[in-house]
């Protein structure tokens, strides 16, 4: 195995400053770790808040953009800017973000999403483009996107220095899994369903993760075995394996029948759902997976958190064996905390993470809160 490092650990520099732009990482991290628990060896983390921790990201209601589906101006970020992707791109952090609109009803699903683009130099303070990267339009896709929109998304970087997303498309009837391609994150080649020509091309699922590791100091998609790995799914843990990052085929336990890895467990924070988070990583201690557990809302439910909350676990996978789980936390490592991860559309809370960076020895986690704002924790290795 080539360009794995050692998992990363944090510890903490005493009282931290009030963060300012371009504040060295150290002074800007809150000092007391966020699990009670302590991780084992192979986690990742823990993951630290900035100081006075704000959202990175939040909605802005002057954005205006020409939809090309309904022929008018769109306020296309009014109402929410949650589930960000986030990758490494000359060495400043971006982060695709889903934005919700003021068009429709007033709930959960009732809008049309489009994915905006923002860019940081320390990963805290982002500047935003002024318009969607992506989008529903008058395409191949429109049926599968429209009006549902684009949502979700989780990056790749691909050897050759180009990216892939999987996003959820959704048309307000049903949900399913997308691919699309860019040199440069802002003009983007729509690729379909990312299990066409299988079986399960029309699939009703919404997240995916890449398998990556580091190297040359930046997570890069790794093939195993001489495929790539992708792990997808919210009920349960699934996984596909692809050759070029667009088409993937689903490995299955008898025909007809999705491998099932990791389930939703009575009593635990992830008892309602195990839903996919960022890119997973390949270390020396195995693959690491981030993943989103709800909590159940009934009795199933892990009674020291709220019903319905979403929170964060990770699940080590052998590095040779990726279907193989080696061991999973029993606890979220990263749960809502602060009043704007647990006020907004989803009052129950999430701390909903689709997005990690690796860059200069630091890790950064961006997060969804309450499907309304972006948020970030930051772990630095010793």
């Amino acid at each position: 195995m080539m360009n794995v490092i050692p998992v990363a650990r944090f510890r903490s520099s005493g009282n931290p400053m009030k963060p300012t732009r371009l504040t060295p990482l150290v002074a800007l991290l809150i000092a007391t770790p966020l699990s009670a628990d302590p991780l084992p060896r192979w986690a990742l983390g823990p993951f630290l808040r900035p100081a006075d921790a704000q959202p990175v990201i939040r909605p802005d209601k002057a954005s205006v953009f020409s939809c090309p589906m309904s022929d008018r101006d769109i306020h296309w970020e009014a109402l929410h800017t949650f589930n960000p992707a986030a990758v490494l791109l000359n060495e400043q952090i971006c982060v695709l973000y889903r934005a919700e609109d003021d068009s429709g009803e007033m709930h959960i699903g009732g809008h049309t999403s489009r994915l905006g683009l923002a860019t940081s130099r320390d990963g805290v303070t982002f500047e935003r483009r002024p318009a969607p990267v992506f989008f529903p339009a008058k395409d191949d896709q429109r049926d599968n996107e429209w009006d549902g929109g684009c949502e979700d998304p989780r990056i790749v970087t691909a050897p050759d220095g180009s990216f892939v997303i999987t996003y959820t498309q959704y048309n307000k009837r049903s949900v399913r899994l997308g691919v699309a391609t860019s040199k440069n994150l802002v003009h983007w080649e729509k690729r379909g369903s990312a299990f066409r020509g299988t079986r399960y091309e029309n699939l009703a699922t919404k997240s995916a993760a890449v398998v990556h590791e580091v190297k040359d100091g930046q997570l890069v998609a790794a093939k195993i075995d001489g495929k790539y790995w992708m792990y997808f799914g919210e009920a349960q843990v699934n996984v596909a394996t692809s050759d070029d990052l667009t088409h993937w085929k689903p490995l299955e336990s008898e025909p007809g029948k999705l491998l099932s890895l990791i389930e939703p467990r009575m009593g635990r924070f992830d008892s309602k759902l195990t839903e996919v988070g960022p890119q997973a990583v390949r270390t020396d201690a195995g693959i690491v997976l981030i993943y989103n557990g709800k909590n159940a809302e009934n009795d199933d439910r892990d009674k020291q958190l709220k019903p319905g909350v979403y929170s964060c676990g990770q699940v080590l996978f052998d590095a040779k064996a990726p279907t193989r789980v080696v061991d999973r936390l029993d606890k979220p490592f990263f749960q809502p905390e602060l009043t704007w991860e647990a006020s907004g559309q989803y009052a129950a809370g999430t701390t909903f993470a689709e997005g990690l960076v690796y860059r200069n020895g630091a890790w950064y986690l961006y997060y969804g809160c309450a499907d309304s704002f972006v948020g970030v924790a930051m772990c630095k290795p010793n």
